[in-house]
């Protein structure tokens, strides 16, 4: 058992990333010894290859706002690790974190004597989730899958909704090498006859959700087709303005804070998953607050805006389909500035790929560079990469310096390439404020 908060940290932290097995069997031996605390509350599972931080996001805040207690699990985490498990935006306390990791350690001991084996680290934090969330501190609890869908550690439960914001390519080596393949498998998400909210899906992953959800007998609801944007625009402040309209329902305007297309898409799915949630358990939802909620919905390292001169950004764009996005969002926005782009990124990422699409930003000086995570591409792994127009520099403080040197007042700084770099980059910028 342990004492104090660092020494149950060092103990998650000191397990597998994943298990030596895949598969749900180590969790529903857990859970069953502990009463099964995934039943006892109402939830939304949400998955997807990007989008799934910024929809629960959304979704917390509108829930918030019309009088929700609002528990969420999300991952990585950006400035500490207790925000995985927070209440209201809350993170849970250090204490709470001690307890739940004792509660989880005897069953680890028992599980390791089995033919099971020990859970991974996502399995640890994730059963420590369930028993917090069991004992009832929240009304609703919005989930975030891990990886994939199928084998993800969150797939117990069974939640009143589920959500699938998009599939790209991305953790080919667990998920599969087709947009196809890696469908499939986040779409294990979906239960018997519960509704399925999806986002913008090419048409060779929609196929395998829609035979999923026939499947399952559960209802699918599909952006573009059974709920719908019109007159988006991007306000002359930061943010975007459209309507929202589905069979029930028609919002107009709905403002947000947060800047892209793929927000807007990304708020849409999450309106849609109120409508369904509150249809499902017979909740009064109230407009005004729910857009209210909306227009102050803020995730952090998603286009975050950390400076205004010279203007910094944030993006935690980590996978070729995420960095497309961010290529959008930068030609539409900044097509009349010099934008400089510093990028790092995880070593098992298809570097080449991300770099590829911003190469296609003509006006734009781009950056490779590293920093200090286990997992991070080194400097070896980036003077490999094909670059036409841009240099790689040892440090990422070096290459921070260099840009803001040679921009001027109009340019735009963007740091991207990794979850895990902004995090580390905007704790540089957060410690040089105080």
């Amino acid at each position: 058992m342990f004492i104090t908060y660092e020494e149950a940290l060092n103990w998650i932290h000191a397990t597998r990333t994943f298990g030596e097995k895949p598969g749900l069997k180590r969790m529903e031996w857990m859970s069953s010894q502990l009463d099964h605390p995934e039943r006892k509350f109402k939830s939304i599972h949400i998955a997807g290859t990007n989008g799934k931080g910024s929809t629960l996001a959304f979704l917390r805040d509108m829930f918030e706002a019309n009088g929700q207690i609002v528990g969420t699990y999300t991952s990585p985490y950006i400035e500490m690790f207790n925000e995985r498990i927070s209440v209201n935006g809350d993170p849970i306390s250090d204490d709470e974190i001690l307890r739940l990791a004792n509660a989880v350690y005897p069953l680890t001991i028992e599980l390791e004597k089995t033919t099971l084996g020990g859970p991974s680290e996502f399995e640890i934090i994730t059963m420590m989730m369930l028993i917090y969330f069991g004992e009832g501190h929240a009304d609703i609890v919005l989930i975030e899958v891990g990886i994939g869908g199928s084998y993800d550690s969150t797939n117990i439960i069974t939640p009143v909704v589920s959500i699938i914001t998009t599939i790209g390519l991305d953790h080919m080596n667990l998920l599969g090498d087709t947009l196809s393949e890696i469908a499939a498998n986040k779409a294990g998400v979906i239960k018997a006859s519960v509704p399925v909210v999806i986002g913008k899906i090419e048409k060779e992953a929609l196929k395998e959700i829609e035979e999923k959800a026939t499947e399952q007998d559960s209802l699918l609801l599909k952006y573009n087709q059974d709920f719908f944007v019109t007159k988006w625009q991007t306000l002359p402040t930061w943010g975007e303005q459209f309507v929202f309209e589905d069979d029930f329902i028609r919002l107009s305007p709905i403002q947000i804070g947060m800047l892209g297309r793929h927000q807007v898409e990304n708020a849409a799915v999450a309106i849609e998953a109120l409508r369904v949630y509150s249809h499902e358990t017979g909740l009064a939802v109230n407009h005004e607050k729910l857009l209210s909620g909306l227009k102050h919905t803020f995730w952090p390292g998603r286009m975050e805006k950390i400076n205004d001169q010279p203007l910094l950004v944030l993006d935690g764009a980590h996978n070729e389909h995420a960095m497309k996005t961010l290529v959008e969002t930068i030609k539409k926005n900044f097509a009349q500035q010099e934008v400089y782009i510093i990028m790092a990124a995880m070593r098992d990422k298809d570097i080449q790929g991300m770099v590829d699409q911003l190469q296609g930003i003509t006006n734009s000086h781009l950056i490779l560079t590293s920093f200090d995570y286990p997992r991070a591409a080194r400097i070896e792994d980036l003077n490999k990469v094909m670059l036409e127009n841009g240099t790689v520099t040892n440090y990422w403080q070096e290459a921070l310096v260099e840009s803001l040197n040679e921009m001027d007042e109009s340019g735009v700084l963007i740091v991207t390439g990794s979850l895990y770099f902004i995090s580390e980059v905007r704790e540089y910028f957060k410690t040089a404020d105080k």
